[in-house]
């Protein structure tokens, strides 16, 4: 059951009518016992109202036969036995003799409504206080037609009666403001207004509804709070209305929201990440590192410590330090990184140090009101799913109370944390890595932006100590990152390519805001895909360095890299998206190469994340040690992969859309797609349609955004464009 709210209203009290029978003579239990998705059907109506009170302040009414019920929802409540269905007004009597000598609130909620949401409880709540009515009740204007009573209003918009449909003329059936189902009403006026309406054979009892009419006519205040949200409204009263609250909750999983208005913390594919002052707060910097002091305490690994680093965003430096302050007042040793850095060389640091958690303050490529954290494991991997779920859950739970922190000041003093600078001994380890001769005789001239992020002081260094002749573009810091995301794509990389192409440099280079993701510009100032980019690297590694091993990618990531592997007598593994997943299956087979197509790569014995440091340091090799251009290297890795043409297109994605798409595909067998043959079809990450010749398409929602994305690739651009065109109009136009 739903866990009990903790900040109950000593003066309201709540009941839930669940003894009712339908008209179809079906038993309103038997539908409140019913699943709805993981739950029952009961359980959203207690979740509701263990918001606003406590278990021994929340009262059940049930039937004469209420063994399952009671078996189901346990005993923390209090249970009313309307042995006759009497109608909802009687339910609400039964209550009179146990709330003598109470004198606030009741909140009344039918059991079959399961589908308010809890801001729509708390605005009702609010309303009627503020309003300091007699009752308040959830009302909502549809477009729908629902059989509920019409609230029927005067010239001045008060509340005057409530029709029910069965009895409403044509003229208030047009009436589109709805009684939905939830009260708030005196406990000293509701049950005196009960008690005078008379018994109605119409109905076989008494209905609530009934006494707002009389309420008005005494001169008593009656309110409505509305609902915007039309979902609402749907109740529980048949099978179909049953599949139609089903889907509705599947939308409002996959609805976009802020776990950061309820200050809930949330990790997606990269880490926990969230809006500046909205949900990226000090107090939720402070729990979420609790939580994680919390694991490291349980399972005895204080002594190993955390490294904590940051980026050059907003509060970033703030946040780390922050963060300290919690590590060190629960006894775990901190490293502190002097100055903000690259999220590789966290990766890289946490390893070295064999770390119990590598912590990075960082929202990566996201927009720069966000900020957030990555958490590394000791071998520097990202938390697998299920650890980021249970410091969520655990980190959720935890009020400021629960903090345990020293100040900063007496910490560093202390010693239990302390500031090392591990630039050095990062760009060691990535220069034990390149070839550093070789590009010192190639005498190559390259221009890198770093986007205003961390990449520029490392990759600085390591091209300098290679007498690269390097200029840098946005290197400064800027928390605004010129106004724009430091995602390095083509259009961001404009001024990338013009400098290149006016200075005649031999490569561009560029990094996102935490330099763990890479771009390149050739010498013609082309934008290389990172599709090409990985097939470049993986025939490098193997046919010019001679290493072995296979490749691991994404499955929205380049065939041409199982083409080369095939040819090479290798293999190639595809895992689901997040470079978690690149990185166990990495170990698991001991690949040579592992990439993804966002821009993400990293190589057997460097660290087990991507590094956009590193990659630029081996792009710049690749040129120095085969004395050829980007083009030329292109053109004898396609000799053996042949081409393949990569297209992919983003459109929005309404939660109605995540639950039909799929359904979609799944319930309709796809065995071509225009005059194309398909293979075989995938549904492990999205759904990706496999067809001849290695050309393939995907369709996947996005982990951190509202988008639905269309990825294929084929034998040429036609063929994908064809592609891309099909997929839409077999989803949109069918959806």
């Amino acid at each position: 059951m739903p866990n009990q709210a903790t900040n109950n209203h000593q003066d309201l009290k709540a009941v839930i009518l669940a003894a009712g029978k339908e008209s179809d003579s079906t038993d309103v239990r038997s539908i409140l016992l019913q699943n709805l998705g993981s739950r029952k059907v009961i359980d959203y109506v207690i979740q509701n109202a263990l918001q606003l009170v406590s278990p021994e302040n929340l009262y059940i009414v049930v039937g004469h036969s209420s063994e399952e019920m009671r078996a189901h929802l346990g005993n923390d409540y209090q249970y009313i036995c309307q042995e006759e269905q009497l109608g909802t007004g009687h339910a609400v009597l039964q209550l009179k003799p146990l709330m003598a000598g109470f004198h606030g609130d009741l909140f009344i909620n039918y059991g079959d409504t399961p589908l308010f949401r809890s801001d729509s409880i708390r605005g009702l709540l609010n309303r009627h206080h503020l309003c300091q009515a007699k009752l308040t009740l959830l009302s909502a204007v549809v477009d729908r037609s629902y059989p509920y009573g019409r609230i029927i209003r005067d010239s001045k918009g008060r509340i005057v009666d409530i029709i029910e449909a069965a009895e409403a003329s044509e003229s208030v059936r047009a009436i589109h403001e709805l009684n939905i189902g939830a009260y708030v009403v005196r406990v000293d006026t509701i049950f005196p207004a009960l008690e005078k309406l008379p018994f109605s054979p119409e109905v076989g009892g008494v209905r609530l509804t009934d006494c707002v009419h009389q309420l008005v006519r005494s001169g008593l205040l009656v309110e409505s709070y509305q609902t915007y949200d039309q979902d609402e409204v749907q109740g529980i009263n048949t099978p179909e209305d049953l599949a139609n609250a089903e889907f509705i909750l599947q939308k409002r999983l996959f609805r976009p929201h802020r776990p950061e208005a309820e200050d809930q913390v949330s990790f997606g594919t990269g880490g926990w990440r969230a809006v500046i002052a909205e949900g990226f707060t000090m107090h939720n910097v402070r729990r979420l590192s609790q939580a994680l002091a919390n694991e490291i305490t349980r399972q005895g690994q204080e002594k190993r410590g955390v490294l904590i680093g940051f980026d050059r965003r907003f509060l970033s430096d703030r946040a780390a330090e922050t963060a300290a302050e919690v590590f060190a007042g629960n006894n775990v040793p901190v490293t502190l990184l002097s100055e903000d850095a690259p999220t590789p060389l966290v990766t890289y640091a946490t390893s070295r140090l064999n770390s119990a958690y590598g912590l990075v303050f960082t929202a990566s490529h996201n927009p720069p009101e966000w900020n957030g954290l990555k958490v590394f494991r000791g071998d520097g991997s990202l938390l697998l799913d299920e650890e980021t779920r249970q410091i969520t859950a655990e980190t959720n739970r935890l009020t400021a109370w629960n903090v345990v922190k020293l100040d900063l000041d007496l910490a560093l003093e202390a010693g239990i944390v302390k500031r090392r600078d591990m630039t050095n001994e990062y760009v060691d380890a990535v220069e034990k890595l390149i070839d550093m001769e070789a590009i010192r005789r190639a005498n190559l001239r390259v221009i890198v932006d770093p986007m205003y992020g961390v990449g520029q002081l490392t990759l600085g260094i390591i091209l300098t100590e290679a007498r690269c002749r390097v200029t840098f573009i946005h290197e400064r810091r800027n928390p605004l990152f010129g106004g724009r995301s430091p995602a390095p794509d083509l259009e961001s990389l404009r001024l990338l390519i013009s400098d290149l192409e006016e200075g005649h440099y031999d490569l561009g280079l560029a990094t996102d805001g935490d330099a763990d993701r890479i771009a390149i510009i050739d010498e013609k100032g082309r934008y290389i895909t990172t599709n090409d980019l990985l097939l470049l690297v993986y025939w490098y590694l193997h046919e010019v360095r001679g290493q072995r091993g296979g490749v691991v990618r994404n499955l929205a990531t380049t065939h041409m890299l199982d083409r080369m592997a095939a040819k090479l007598n290798e293999k190639s593994y595809e895992v689901p998206v997040g470079f978690k997943h690149i990185a166990a299956g990495m170990v698991e087979h001991d690949a040579l190469l592992g990439g993804e197509s966002s821009g993400g790569l990293t190589v057997r014995g460097h660290i087990l994340g991507k590094d956009g440091i590193f990659a630029c340091a081996l792009v710049v090799e690749m040129l120095a040690r085969t004395g050829k251009r980007i083009s030329e290297m292109q053109a004898e890795a396609w000799k053996i992969s042949g081409r393949l043409y990569s297209l992919e297109e983003n459109i929005p994605a309404t939660p109605e859309m995540r639950v039909a798409i799929p359904k979609l595909l799944k319930d309709i067998p796809i065995t071509s797609i225009g005059n194309y043959p398909v293979l075989n079809v995938t549904h492990y990450d999205g759904t990706k349609i496999l067809l001849e010749n290695d050309n393939w398409a995907l369709l996947r929602f996005s982990g951190t955004e509202p988008v639905l994305r269309f990825m294929v690739e084929a034998d040429n651009t036609e063929k994908a464009a064809e592609l891309i065109a099909w997929l839409k109009q077999f989803c949109l136009g069918k959806n």
